[in-house]
């Protein structure tokens, strides 16, 4: 082997290293990422081979679960179905008080706005006037009794007088004529006394009836009743009873006579109905009546009938002129279905609920409600009592898809819920 130097060596040693395959800083990186993605590609594919395998031995995919409601079957109870009404409150007796007599205001014996009893001083006018005429008739009819005696004495003596001769039949008439004259005088003296005294009472007007005092209209000392003319002082209005007005309209009136007449009861003119009335802040109807008036005619123009109740107002809570919601009954309806009232939903076509069928899918029913009983209404037509009426749950409930019902007992209850704030 020829002898190399050491500068050769070294050369070629230089060119074995600069010939050797080496790997750069950055495709050792890149290496790197692909070989993370691979990995991850590797196992979503062995998440999708699970899942296919898992569907291939399931049958299908696992599908979203249904919605569950929870349905019960209407209630069945006995009802009295109610028309319902709003009407007026008015005094069942009101009196203008008037000056009856002439003469100056006196004395007002009550504060504006009290309650007083039949017969209680309420004007005081002044009296001077009748108590001297009073005096007068009576002293009138004194002299009118002492002009009859004296007739009836000298008749008496004349009539003696012309049995002797003593005295003609001219003089007898004549005092025949005095007694019959003095007793005219003294029936007109005695309707003299009445007037004065009728004219007298008067001048103290009281209370015709227990009742309530409007203000007064004429002050003390004003000169009332001048010139024949009745000047009102003041209005007393009798609320306890008190009546209330409302007009039924021709629809519910055939309605309820044709009930009338299906019903084995007595005719509505020969019993009592009670009638229930409920002020706007109250709830429900807690005032109970009964009707005493109907119109013998309906109004043309209108077609309705006006009624009355006769309500008893022991408190005066109900005031003449108050809007009042009137419930009276009309006739007795049995095994009527019923629904809570949250059930029963709205919309173009009218009410309607959502019931499920044997086959679990919501359907639409259009009903028609009658009265309220309670939190549920009186379903009349559209409803059957073996139908699952869905009661919660309605949000997630849509006609024409499958749901999960759930069931309750055979009755509706009626969703427990708070009681509507009085206004």
């Amino acid at each position: 082997m020829p002898a190399q130097n050491f500068s050769s060596v070294v050369r070629n040693c230089r060119g074995t290293a600069r010939r050797a395959p080496t790997t750069h800083p950055r495709i050792i990186k890149e290496n790197s990422i692909w070989r993370t993605a691979l990995v991850i590609l590797i196992g979503f594919a062995t998440i999708a081979l699970a899942n296919g395998c898992k569907s291939k031995s399931g049958g299908g995919p696992v599908a979203a679960p249904l919605p569950e409601v929870t349905v019960a079957r209407p209630k069945t109870q006995n009802v009295t179905d109610y028309v319902t009404f709003t009407g007026n409150t008015a005094p069942i007796d009101s009196v203008k008080l008037v000056a009856r007599v002439e003469g100056y205001l006196e004395k007002i014996h009550f504060t504006d706005g009290a309650r007083v009893k039949k017969d209680e001083p309420l004007f005081t006018i002044q009296q001077d006037q009748y108590k001297a005429q009073l005096a007068q008739a009576e002293a009138q009819l004194a002299a009118q009794k002492a002009a009859l005696w004296h007739a009836k004495t000298e008749l008496e003596r004349y009539k003696g007088l012309i049995k002797e001769d003593a005295a003609s039949q001219i003089e007898v008439d004549h005092w025949h004529y005095e007694r019959d004259a003095a007793v005219a005088g003294v029936q007109s003296a005695e309707a003299q006394i009445a007037i004065a005294k009728l004219n007298l009472s008067y001048t103290v007007v009281k209370a015709p009836f227990d009742g309530r005092m409007g203000r007064h209209l004429v002050d003390p000392g004003n000169l009332v009743g001048a010139m024949g003319q009745q000047t009102p002082l003041a209005e007393i209005e009798r609320i306890n009873p008190i009546y209330v007005y409302f007009t039924i309209n021709e629809r519910d009136l055939l309605r309820i006579r044709q009930d009338e007449k299906a019903t084995p009861h007595q005719p509505i003119i020969d019993r009592t109905i009670s009638a229930y009335a409920g002020l706007m802040n109250e709830k429900d109807f807690p005032h109970e009546g009964r009707l005493d008036f109907a119109s013998i005619s309906v109004a043309p123009t209108t077609g309705t009938l006006q009624l009355r109740g006769l309500f008893p107002n022991p408190d005066f809570s109900l005031l003449p002129g108050l809007f009042v919601r009137i419930r009276v009954p009309a006739a007795e309806r049995r095994d009527a279905l019923l629904v809570p009232g949250d059930a029963v939903s709205f919309d173009q076509q009218g009410e309607y609920i959502l019931v499920v069928n044997e086959q679990n899918v919501v359907e639409r029913k259009g009903i028609t409600t009658g009265a309220q009983v309670g939190e549920d209404l009186v379903v009349t037509t559209g409803l059957s009592a073996d139908d699952w009426v869905i009661v919660e749950g309605l949000l997630q409930a849509i006609p024409g898809r499958a749901v999960n019902p759930q069931r309750s007992d055979n009755s509706v209850p009626s969703p427990a819920k708070a009681a509507p704030a009085s206004n």
